[in-house]
């Protein structure tokens, strides 16, 4: 018997195109379904139709059935699916509640009764189970963006689902965590329905693969079958695109130098120990590493965002800052409005067009799809025209064609600026950057620079 089944499902947002279109599949015990598709698909409306959230707490018109567990979401609360469904999110800072780990891994233990005694004891092999049991003790605002991530898959473990619904979960995890984070998921036993746009890890875990486009599913087929189906028609999803190894960048003038950099966080432990980092105009220069290990710190620092407190910080000109969570500063009621704020409308139309948004010109911010929203955030930062440009995890949210046109922005536009990358996406760190400078692994990784 299938443990959740969507029958002819079509969902609009308010005032919008469906982001749902006749959609039907169900979900067996145990299975695991990957999602893929374009941004703005309807990839993270399917999950949280499943989660019991469209139609509760999204409004907007909802015709067919989604029956989860037995419960129809159309009459069941998601309240009432807690327990026996459970989410991650794109979003990791959105989702956490509490100020300290264990508190927050115990949460949702809390909220559906589970006996007291038993409650420590839950957190303690979840946290151990997505490995962070290092992180028990620590504040939530003193990790990283891929700690959160492994934060909020331990609170969904800890309530040992049945469902398991995951919504870009890997977006901010380093290739070796996010490998482990998927065989974690897997592993509970729960039906797992993963939503993608990093896809190579999470194809080998799969059993189904799903692929939307405008809201309809074109592919529903078993895993070996759905690769030869994207192998044909949409090959970005699993061929990667061709590494750089001779660049046309050229170094030129200095623009920032970060030397010996050292940083804690409210007297926490030492966050940079002696970090050392030089960016020149013309480059492009990716900022990799493992989760924790100061990434958005140093560059924080080197945009003048941080001080640091020991070792040496030199900028010449103006830095602009790309979040990892950009939707936080996005405050005009559309996308035009919002990057027109930084240089006026006729600029701001040349970059919406730069990053294949011309066309939401007059679309409110928040009715855009998480990697859109990334884009129009882009935007709003190339329109200022900085000498420096810090961009954390640009690719978060972005499917990978739309990766690709963002890497050959940002190469085309190379020798009008320094730029740094912080990314966990090797892939597109091989297609963008010059040079790739690993923090935390004491090596310096350059590309052939013409």
């Amino acid at each position: 018997m299938a443990l959740a089944v969507v029958e002819d499902l079509t969902f609009s947002y308010p005032d919008a195109a469906p982001a749902l279109d006749r959609v039907s599949l169900e979900i067996e015990p145990g299975e695991v379904v990957l999602v893929l598709g374009p941004s703005g698909s309807g990839k993270s409306t399917l999950v949280r139709a499943l989660a019991g959230l469209v139609p509760w707490f999204h409004g907007g018109r909802f015709a067919g059935r989604v029956e989860v567990v037995g419960h129809d979401t159309r009459r069941a609360r998601p309240a009432e699916l807690a327990g026996v469904v459970a989410t991650v999110f794109q979003d990791p800072e959105d989702q956490i509640v509490l100020a300290q780990v264990e508190a927050e891994v115990a949460f949702g233990l809390e909220n559906v009764g589970t006996p007291p005694a038993a409650i420590l004891p839950r957190v303690g092999r979840a946290l151990d189970a997505v490995g962070a049991a290092h992180l028990a003790g620590r504040r939530v605002v003193e990790l990283s963006g891929g700690e959160l991530q492994r934060v909020c898959l331990a609170s969904a473990l800890a309530l040992e689902p049945r469902l398991l619904l995951l919504d870009e979960p890997t977006s901010q995890l380093d290739p070796d965590g996010a490998e482990a984070f998927l065989e974690r998921a897997v592993a509970s036993g729960a039906a797992v329905v993963v939503s993608e746009q990093r896809p190579a890890a999470a194809l080998r875990h799969a059993d189904r693969v799903l692929f939307l486009d405008r809201g309809r599913i074109v592919l529903d087929a078993p895993r070996d079958e759905a690769v030869a189906w994207l192998d044909e028609h949409r090959p970005a999803w699993t061929t990667p695109a061709p590494s750089n190894t001779v660049l046309q960048g050229t170094a030129g003038e200095m623009v920032a130098r970060v030397g010996g950099a050292r940083f804690a966080y409210g007297g926490g432990p030492e966050v940079l120990g002696g970090a050392s980092l030089e960016l020149r105009c013309g480059e492009v220069v990716a900022l990799t590493g493992p989760n924790g290990c100061g990434k958005t710190t140093l560059a924080k620092i080197a945009a003048g965002l941080l001080e640091a407190q020991g070792g040496t910080v030199e900028r010449a000109g103006r830095a602009a800052f790309l979040l990892q969570d950009p939707g936080r500063y996005l405050v005009r009621e559309t996308a035009l409005d919002e990057v027109a704020l930084g240089a006026g409308v006729e600029r701001g139309r040349r970059a919406l067009e730069d990053v294949g948004l011309a066309w939401a010109e007059r679309t409110h911010p928040r009715d855009l799809s998480s990697g859109e929203r990334e884009r129009l955030a882009l935007a709003t930062v190339l329109v200022t025209e900085p000498d420096l440009l810090v961009l954390d995890e640009p690719t978060r949210g972005v499917d990978p064609e739309r990766k690709a046109e963002l890497a050959a922005l940002l190469r085309a536009q190379a020798a009008r600026r320094a730029t740094l990358v912080v990314t966990h996406d090797v892939v597109f760190a091989q297609e963008a950057a010059d040079r790739e400078v690993s923090l935390g692994a004491e090596r310096e990784a350059l590309a052939v620079v013409a």
